[in-house]
């Protein structure tokens, strides 16, 4: 049933911290910073106790074969796009993995998630994503599985790659989409303007929203960001370069689990990082 997965995703606080460590999913080298070596990323992060780590089926075993029972739960990754690159290839694509819900069941997965992008002059992708969302969104219904939803408005590749868009006006559409599709759980970008991110959890009509972290920016701001957008409703975060590429993955872990779930400030949660 989705309830006791979603039990296993989100602690007792009701929020969840997932550190997201699928970014080699996309066969583009400089996503594969501070994960080179697989292992001992997950190892690294699974002892720092986030509540989940976002995985590709590939390397979701690496952590489903840590003993215990404490590690973190997998949220399964279940789509693969070629559009992170510049310049891009001739035809791009987003695809979904073979009978995705089955192999979650397989690794023990928590949750699946799958990307809803919205490119610019790219509507084939777009409408790829509608049906891989449309697909998934049946079998997880029927095994019981939460489907993690995550709207992607980017900018124009041709300044430099595809890169977030913080536009809210452009936003808040593709995340009420994502809703009326049936996700469970949102997964979506911060707005330019940090303190209107209201409006998004607002849109996402009593749904669970979880934060992407984007591109990797200093302790301070990531800590502070992060408070100010669970101050406004966010029920917790996704991040991955900001904690994967960090000099002390484990230290920003629990920095951010001190924001997260305790409700710390940025400047507390900063504080107890140390040196």
């Amino acid at each position: 049933m989705k309830q006791a997965r979603l039990n296993r995703l989100f602690a007792p606080s009701g929020h969840c911290f997932d550190v997201a460590i699928d970014h080699g999913m996309f066969n583009e080298r400089s996503f594969l910073g501070g994960i080179e070596d697989m292992r001992s990323a997950i190892a690294t992060i699974a002892a720092a106790a986030p509540d989940a780590i976002q995985l590709p089926p590939g390397t979701a075993k690496i952590l489903q074969a840590i003993p215990g029972k404490t590690r973190p739960a997998l949220v399964l990754r279940t789509d693969i796009a070629n559009v992170y690159g510049t310049p891009l290839p001739a035809t791009l694509f987003s695809e979904i993995i073979d009978r995705p819900v089955e192999q979650a069941l397989t690794l023990d997965a928590a949750c699946v998630v799958v990307n809803l992008l919205m490119l610019p002059g790219q509507p084939e992708v777009y409408r790829a994503c509608i049906r891989n969302v449309n697909r998934l969104k049946r079998e997880c219904d029927i095994y019981g599985m939460p489907l993690m939803v995550e709207p992607l408005v980017m900018q124009d590749n041709s300044k430099g790659g595809y890169m977030v868009d913080g536009n809210i006006d452009l936003i808040l559409p593709l995340v009420r989409q994502a809703a009326e599709l049936g996700a469970d759980i949102i997964k979506a970008d911060p707005c330019t303007q940090v303190e209107e991110y209201y409006r998004v959890i607002e849109i996402a009509q009593g749904l669970p929203v979880l934060v992407r972290g984007g591109g990797k920016v200093s302790d301070a701001e990531i800590l502070d960001r992060t408070a100010a957008l669970m101050k406004q409703g966010a029920k917790g975060i996704v991040y991955g370069r900001n904690v994967i590429q960090h000099a002390r993955p484990g230290a920003i872990t629990r920095a951010l689990m001190q924001v997260v779930h305790e409700g710390a400030s940025g400047a507390q949660a900063l504080a107890g990082m140390g040196a």
